[in-house]
């Protein structure tokens, strides 16, 4: 596996060969620079540490200016390890890895954070259709739960039901997400599809081998 860490710009759309519009997610990948290398000697496994995004120096504390002077670079924003490297990719303490880490044409991995919803409903929650139409005497049960189907026994809620809460803001990962256009110049990555999260918001790319 490879990865970058990334920043979601917006979506657009690409015309593919056979003329039909594809909806992509353009995402801003890199540079990232490496700003520590585990070693199994050291830390018992081994990973790449890598830093993104240019920070303030006053908003940054004092051990993490050491921890960036230390690998050359100015402190950043968004750090994340990744793990099981390919054979052959540069792993050396200091590097700096652009977009052109990938090709046009292959698969990757998206992690990242969704977009937070707050306290929702059962229909926009878990995609309820409600009670029923508002006749026969119902007046407010549209977006209603309906029945828990808890009666005498057992006498409470089970864990899991789908109810109402907090909604969004999750860790999720789109797999497989066609790489559809790459330009190393301004660093950015289009793929196919849409990725989690509001535009600005940082990714994790992978590409497992």
């Amino acid at each position: 596996m490879s990865g970058l860490i990334g920043k979601k710009v917006g979506m657009t759309s690409i015309y593919d060969a056979s003329g039909k519009n594809i909806p992509c997610t353009v995402i801003e990948a890199g540079p990232c620079v490496i700003t520590q290398v585990r070693t199994l000697e050291n830390d018992g496994y081994e990973a790449i540490q890598m830093a993104f995004d240019e920070k303030k120096e006053k908003r940054t504390s004092k051990a993490l200016k050491g921890h960036f002077a230390k690998a050359g670079t100015t402190p950043k924003k968004y750090v994340a390890e990744f793990s099981r490297f390919e054979k052959g990719h540069r792993k050396k303490f200091g590097d700096v890895l652009k977009a052109d880490v990938f090709i046009e044409g292959e698969f990757i991995d998206v992690v990242g954070i969704s977009k937070g919803k707050g306290f929702q409903g059962v229909v926009k929650r878990h995609g309820f259709a409600g009670v029923g139409q508002a006749t026969h005497g119902q007046h407010n049960r549209l977006r209603a739960p309906g029945s828990l189907g808890a009666s005498s026994w057992p006498s409470r809620v089970f864990k899991g039901m789908r109810m109402a809460g907090r909604t969004g803001g999750n860790r999720v990962k789109m797999i497989n997400l066609l790489v559809m256009k790459i330009d190393p110049e301004k660093n950015l990555v289009v793929v196919k599809g849409s990725v989690p999260g509001p535009n600005g918001s940082y990714l994790i790319l992978e590409r497992w081998s």
